[in-house]
């Protein structure tokens, strides 16, 4: 009899011990984060989505590199990355919930929410424009002075301002075809190559690149920066923002998702940081997401990148509040926004706590410089 009691209680506590651990030790479901139970079971990551603007290319590296060294596991969190396209609007995806984070310019954003969109920079990634304009070296157009009376191509749509600010500034009215005549440029050089323009927009990692990876047809050969005046916003004094993380006011307000921000933060921080100081193996990462343009070509436009990123001398990520009053004032400046913007349009919070969580890494780059990448014929 005792033998037969002894196994009784036996299975009794063993019994008691299992209910014990099925029913405590785990965070409530729906709680944000990751990690182990007290069982030692792993609990399942938080699942987000990241919408990028335009399509898979080495201008959205970091993000890719935080997914595939995964410093986004490394945080709990299961990211999916979306690109973009000619017809996707982040912020429209970002608003309607299909995505948790979005990228785009900052001037998008402010004229989101002056039309009543409810969303919010939560980093400001790329630290300076890479807008430019660019003259053929014989074209004798130096500056943005010098384009007075000229053809001058920019992209429609919201990408103009940089532009239109930078003509104001000089004393040339935009929108007066006795001062200069501004062409509706497509999103190639092709009327720039054609000198069916005198002055084309281009950024410094893409479009840039594109004139340099054709061969002049009088020399046979490709051309080179000696070619060309290279006229950068930032030089101009009316650069505005770009490449910024947002997200939607109502989403960061819950506390829980601002533990969520300030973890993806800091794994994208990182993997910007890992295509800082690992290029070669950052465009490898790129190249296995299927970019629709070469290797060279993205060899070029990651180094550029980086330059837009570092050196940082906030830390990467947090907003300078000069900078944003700048691309806010020429906004309202040329019509973007209707009213003034307001500082809720931005924080800065979620970004200096995942910078700060990195202190073990080179948050601002101080000691980075550009590599001299050699251009490829067709970007190949």
């Amino acid at each position: 009899m005792k033998g037969r009691t002894w196994l009784w209680l036996a299975a009794l506590l063993v019994a008691a011990l299992f209910a014990l651990v099925g029913c405590g030790g785990g965070d409530e479901e729906g709680e944000a984060g990751g990690g182990e139970t007290a069982a030692g079971e792993t609990q399942e990551a938080t699942k987000v989505t990241l919408q990028l603007k335009w399509v898979t290319q080495a201008q959205f590296a970091g993000y890719y590199a935080a997914l595939e060294q995964g410093f986004y596991e490394d945080e709990g969190l299961d990211v999916t990355i979306k690109p973009g396209g000619p017809d996707i609007t982040p912020e429209q995806v970002v608003a309607s919930g299909q995505a948790e984070f979005g990228i785009n310019w900052l001037p998008s954003l402010l004229a989101t929410r002056d039309q009543g969109g409810d969303i919010v920079n939560i980093a400001q990634v790329f630290a300076r424009s890479g807008m430019t304009e660019v003259t053929w070296k014989d074209s004798g157009i130096e500056t943005i002075a010098d384009m007075r009376g000229k053809k001058v191509g920019v992209w429609c749509c919201g990408n103009q301002f940089e532009l239109y600010a930078a003509l104001t500034k000089n004393g040339i009215d935009p929108k007066d075809k006795n001062d200069v005549t501004i062409v509706d440029q497509p999103f190639d050089m092709n009327l720039f190559i054609k000198r069916e323009v005198d002055a084309a927009a281009a950024m410094t990692y893409n479009e840039l690149a594109q004139v340099l990876e054709q061969k002049n047809p009088e020399t046979g050969e490709l051309y080179t920066l000696d070619d060309l005046n290279v006229i950068t916003m930032e030089e101009a004094g009316t650069a505005m923002l770009e490449d910024g993380v947002f997200v939607r006011g109502d989403w960061i307000a819950e506390e829980q998702n601002q533990d969520v921000a300030r973890r993806f933060l800091k794994a994208s921080f990182r993997g910007w940081i890992y295509c800082r100081d690992n290029p070669d193996e950052c465009l490898q990462i790129v190249l296995d997401n299927g970019p629709t343009l070469g290797e060279g070509h993205q060899r070029w436009m990651l180094n550029e990148i980086n330059a837009l990123i570092w050196p940082n001398d906030t830390g990467i990520g947090v907003m300078d509040e000069e900078d944003f009053e700048r691309t806010a004032d020429i906004a309202e400046q040329f019509g973007v926004i209707k009213k003034p913007a307001t500082d809720d349009a931005y924080r800065t919070d979620l970004a200096e706590a995942a910078v700060a969580e990195l202190k073990d890494e080179d948050v601002k780059g101080e000691g980075w410089e550009k590599e001299q990448v050699e251009v490829t014929e067709g970007g190949e």
